[in-house]
């Protein structure tokens, strides 16, 4: 994927869903993710019923990497099958992200959106 810019995150209408949803907005033709893979990635994720962004490799200036098995369920199981140089945004309602309100961490009970665009599996 050439020319790689941070997405644009417009604000869903409706409900947010109660099970993942994933959505390819562009098909990678490289290596395929397997479960369990470490992946390089740019990513954003802004809050589903807000808009407001909260966390950006983007913002950061650089991508990052590492093992899907340390990450939320929505990426464990959203990520896999992607391959490289495609860009996919995964709705991840509580369960599949940081579990129910009053879990402990800022981002309890709080639906996410991801766009994610695989650069590499390492």
């Amino acid at each position: 994927m050439s020319e790689v810019t941070k997405p644009d995150i417009d604000a869903p209408l409706g409900a947010a869903p109660l099970d993942l949803v994933s959505l390819d907005l562009t098909e990678g033709d490289g290596a395929e993710v397997a479960p369990g893979a470490v992946v390089e990635v740019h990513y954003v994720g802004v809050d589903f019923d807000t808009g407001e962004e909260f966390d950006s490799s983007w913002s950061r200036g650089e991508s990052i990497s590492f093992p899907l098995q340390g990450l939320v369920r929505g990426w464990q199981e959203g990520i896999p099958g992607m391959k490289v140089g495609g860009r996919r945004q995964l709705i991840c309602p509580p369960a599949w992200a940081y579990g129910p309100e009053g879990g402990g961490h800022r981002l309890s009970g709080r639906t996410l959106i991801f766009v994610i665009d695989l650069l590499a599996i390492r």
